[in-house]
């Protein structure tokens, strides 16, 4: 008998797990997925939201800002990668002034104390790049931007040191109601029988919900695509930097990632078909929007598109409530500022929880602390790190990706945490390995050598590729199509 089901390992699952593992409790988490972080976590724009921009009236406007405040205690426990690096929002006409002045009324309401419009020459002064004609923007000093896949993967790894049990490839069949609470029926017929269930499975959560007779929400997926640009490029702009918000969402971005990178976007399409290929028209819109905000976007510089799918529920704000089937909590519809959001959203699941009946009770054994995979750090010059290249397979400090200066040692640490790790993308997410300008011409075949050594059996360095469900274009197809649009701008 579990106390606690929590279903779906993204960003909000593995903020669940890891605030319940907190308490004496059995847990579980349940993945459809071969990893954490596999959904919406592992594409989307990285941004550490202000908290600004939802309206006070609703759930997302009010938990964002009281997420964005745990950020640095979170960050010095679990060592994911967070920068408070400041944003902006741009307003290139008189009149978008008043929209500004409301976002700022709005942030006030929302709790910010760090909320400021400026003036052209105070823009110019701490984002000299940024787009001349520019006239007002609202300040942010503590927004910022973090690693958000290393976050849940940080989470996950913490919620299982803690105690709680991690089932992946576990998908979700049934749930069936017991006199103790619910059968949830998953992966190979296992049976999880358990208390409470937390429904936190993003884009399916209305799927899951409807498992045990709550239908009233449903999820629309909204797509938007991106271009990432080669680590050193985010060195252009100093913060994040949004246009004016429409309906659809904060508008095209231009933003210096965690790690260094330029990310660009994204844009906004509703798309019932979860579809998560990349479209040349599209990205060259968006690039094209871009240039407003500043002139120093190089496409030569792009090494990879992707296109994130958020979770729009239908009810227009977060649901994280107990439904009307005592003891099964929905936390769904979790679009942006999920990532933001997520620390305070798992200590509301805790309270409802506690006050639905589960008795929370410190475990005195928690440690709130895991060790990084990786720290951020300048890449040491080429010609240090060429004889690194060539040592045996075995040796830890072999350089198995050059571009992003990987080593073997890196790699068997990121295989040893509590996660298993079965996958070439596995090992990316939490070492940078196939990051770089090659983005794993390299060093996909030696992660691989890697991988079958330690886990005694092959690993395809294709078959992330192969068995993605996406065939995105090329980089030189985009590269080269953008630039023949271009020309005339």
């Amino acid at each position: 008998m579990y106390d606690v089901v929590i279903i779906g390992a993204g960003i909000i699952g593995t903020s669940i797990a890891r605030e319940l593992s907190r308490y004496d409790l059995k847990i579980a988490l349940l993945e459809k997925e071969n990893d954490v972080s596999m959904g919406s976590t592992k594409a989307n724009s990285a941004i550490v939201h202000g908290g600004y921009a939802e309206a006070h009236a609703k759930l997302k406007g009010r938990v964002c800002y009281q997420g964005r405040r745990q950020f640095e205690k979170l960050n010095e426990e679990l060592n994911f990668g967070f920068a408070p690096i400041g944003s902006l929002v741009l307003a290139f006409e008189e009149e978008q002034k008043k929209g500004l002045e409301d976002l700022l009324e709005n942030g006030r309401l929302n709790g910010l104390p760090d909320l400021e419009i400026l003036d052209h020459d105070a823009i110019m002064e701490i984002e000299p790049n940024v787009n001349p004609e520019v006239k007002y923007a609202l300040y942010c000093k503590g927004a910022g931007v973090c690693s958000p896949y290393e976050m849940a993967i940080a989470l996950a790894e913490n919620a299982v040191a803690n105690g709680v049990e991690l089932y992946l490839e576990t998908p979700v069949k049934a749930i069936e109601r017991t006199e103790n609470g619910f059968d949830v029926i998953a992966g190979e017929d296992q049976v999880f029988d358990t208390r409470y269930v937390v429904n936190a499975a993003g884009l399916y959560s209305d799927k899951i919900s409807a498992m045990v007779g709550v239908d009233d929400f449903q999820i629309l997926p909204r797509s938007g695509e991106y271009l990432l640009m080669v680590r050193g490029s985010g060195s252009a702009i100093n913060q994040v930097l949004f246009q004016m918000p429409t309906k659809m969402g904060k508008g095209i971005l231009v933003t210096p990632t965690y790690h260094g990178n330029l990310l660009i976007g994204p844009d906004a399409v509703n798309d019932e078909s979860v579809d998560r290929d990349t479209h040349a028209e599209r990205l060259l819109k968006i690039f094209k929007e871009a240039t407003l905000t500043t002139d120093k976007l190089n496409i030569k510089q792009f090494i990879r598109s992707f296109t994130g799918v958020r979770a729009v529920s239908t009810t227009d704000d977060f649901i994280v409530e107990e439904s009307r089937v005592p003891h099964f909590i929905n936390v769904a519809g979790i679009q942006s500022p999920g990532i933001t959001s997520s620390p305070a959203i798992a200590q509301m699941v805790a309270g409802i929880l506690r006050d639905a009946g589960l008795d929370l009770r410190e475990d005195p054994g928690f440690n709130p602390h895991r060790d990084p995979i990786i720290t951020k750090k300048a890449l040491k010059p080429m010609k240090e790190i060429l004889p690194l290249l060539d040592l045996p397979l075995g040796d830890p400090e072999r350089m198995v990706c050059r571009c992003e200066q990987v080593t073997e040692a890196t790699i068997l640490d990121a295989m040893h945490r509590g996660i298993p790790v079965t996958t070439i993308d596995g090992i990316k997410r939490r070492t940078r390995a196939g990051m770089g300008w090659c983005q794993g011409t390299f060093c996909r075949p030696r992660v691989a050598e890697v991988m079958s050594k330690e886990l005694g059996y092959e690993i395809d360095p294709g078959f992330d590729i192969e068995h993605s469900g996406v065939n995105r274009i090329g980089k030189n197809e985009i590269v080269a199509y953008i630039e023949e649009h271009m020309k005339d701008e």
